[in-house]
């Protein structure tokens, strides 16, 4: 899970990985101006000096920033599945309705969501964007990213740990505490002291990590991640071998 956080004109972007035990922990921090595409690359290209394998399913739990999803892309390639945050989704697609519409579409796409096949969640959500159609910008930010919202549904995971790993919220929990450790401080001299209390803010949110809920599911959602990249990786050697 990736995020990024202010500290008054600095922004710091934040790793959170989760095993296949179900157990979390801090694995990177990188402070930049925005939560751009060099930022997030830098955070990412650490983490592999540091020892993360690149050649590895592994999945990737964003809010949908640009700069993330380049970085992930440029970095690991293939082999890295992204899930954008459903919430975030909602919440940008009720921006661009008045508010006598925000709720029946709130409830729409949260249903679209808990679907039990993607098939079935595509359909409903391409059923609202045509019940929208007087309101392109709605519609637009619907169907932007649409099919990264299913990822977790299209891997077959479902009730508690579906829920987990459909939104960024674990990750915002952690933010959470990170902005609470530093409410005090009013100037934020330079990016190094944004980053000492991002420290601390961390260490402070790790003492009350505890596994995911729905983290006997894991097994199940690594062999699904596995077979997913193993078959993009077959179509591509299949493209090469007629090429």
């Amino acid at each position: 899970m990736l995020d990024g956080t202010g500290f008054g004109d600095h922004t710091l972007v934040v790793a959170l990985g989760i095993d296949a035990r179900g157990n979390k922990d801090v694995l990177g921090v990188a402070e930049g101006s925005t939560e751009n595409e060099a930022v997030c690359r830098r955070l990412l290209a650490n983490l592999v000096d540091r020892g993360l394998p690149v050649e590895r399913a592994r999945l990737f739990v964003i809010d949908g920033g640009k700069g993330l999803r380049k970085a992930i892309r440029g970095i690991f390639g293939d082999w890295a599945l992204v899930q954008r945050c459903q919430f975030h989704k909602i919440h940008n697609v009720v921006e661009h309705l008045p508010e006598g519409k925000r709720a029946w579409v709130k409830a729409a796409m949260r249903k679209a969501y808990a679907s039990d096949t993607p098939a079935h969640a595509r359909s409903r959500l391409l059923d609202l964007a045509r019940a929208l159609a007087a309101h392109p910008g709605a519609v637009a930010s619907l169907r932007e990213g649409l099919e990264e919202t299913l990822t977790i549904l299209s891997l077959g995971v479902n009730g508690a740990l579906a829920r987990t790993l459909a939104t960024t919220n674990p990750i915002e929990n952690l933010q959470g505490t990170l902005k609470r450790v530093s409410r005090n401080v009013k100037r934020w001299q330079h990016g190094g002291m944004a980053l000492r209390w991002a420290v601390t803010g961390l260490l402070e949110a790790r003492k009350t990590f505890r596994r995911v809920k729905g983290h006997r599911d894991l097994p199940a959602l690594l062999s699904a991640l596995e077979a997913r990249v193993g078959s993009k990786s077959d179509d591509q050697n299949v493209a090469e071998e007629v090429a």
